[in-house]
């Protein structure tokens, strides 16, 4: 199996150390930057599946990073690095497209965990496309009305346009596409979409759910994806003219 390769971009070269170490405990190659300038010198040359981006850099801050490069690379995962006092550049970084965040001081093992969550989705992406390629026949596309969602080419059509998804946006787009009416908690998808459930990090949830609604409802007349207050959310099936199964 091809070893992953991770870009930590953080100027406290502890810290570096520290992620270094846990990363390569789960057998990922590594790579590391001080600088946003840096950074992106090093994508221009390499390829890397992970970036772990601290929020607080010199001259090129993390959050500016993390908008230029998901917009390059929508589909590398970027994990934010932050303190936990910095609730808003949390936020903000998930809605500039940053696929999760680790507050600082962290454990090893949630550390692990969650960058276990982001191969688990790169994995699932690659062995979609290689079975797309190998797959002679019309690769089997989701429809739902002006929403039509290809699991192997990793693209999403609404209304006739094209939706630039991060992979955490995707697999969050699928996971409700395959529930169509069914609400579910914030817990529930992190559970279930992140791989993991944490308390204390609904905002991941919050965020990409507010960035999914921006993408998806440029020209819909009513949400796609509806808040059940106190509950939950759900994909709203009759906005996008389907019954569900």
């Amino acid at each position: 199996m091809m070893q992953h390769s991770v870009l930590i971009v953080e100027d406290d070269h502890d810290i570096a150390g520290l992620l270094q170490v846990h990363l390569n405990e789960l057998n990922l190659h590594v790579d590391h930057v001080t600088t946003g300038e840096a950074a992106l010198a090093q994508l221009a040359k390499q390829d890397y599946q992970i970036i772990l981006l601290d929020i607080m850099l010199p001259t090129v801050d993390g959050l500016t990073l993390c908008r230029e490069i998901k917009t390059k690379m929508p589909e590398v995962s970027v994990v934010l690095l932050t303190s936990k006092s910095s609730e808003m550049d949390r936020i903000i970084g998930l809605e500039m497209g940053a696929d999760d965040y680790i507050c600082k001081p962290f454990s090893y093992r949630e550390f692990q965990a969650r960058i276990k969550t982001q191969i688990r989705h790169i994995r699932l992406l690659q062995q979609s496309q290689a079975q797309s390629m190998q797959n002679s026949e019309q690769p089997q596309v989701l429809n739902f009305g002006a929403l039509h969602i290809d699991p192997f080419s990793h693209e999403v059509r609404f209304q006739g346009e094209d939706l630039p998804l991060t992979a955490t946006e995707f697999d969050l787009m699928v996971f409700f596409a395959k529930h169509p009416n069914q609400v579910f908690s914030r817990s529930q998808l992190l559970e279930s979409v992140w791989g993991y459930d944490h308390s204390g990090y609904e905002h991941t949830v919050n965020s990409h759910i507010n960035r999914l609604r921006g993408k998806l409802e440029k020209h819909a007349k009513q949400h796609v994806i509806e808040t059940v207050w106190g509950v939950g959310y759900k994909l709203n099936a009759k906005s996008l003219a389907v019954t569900a199964l």
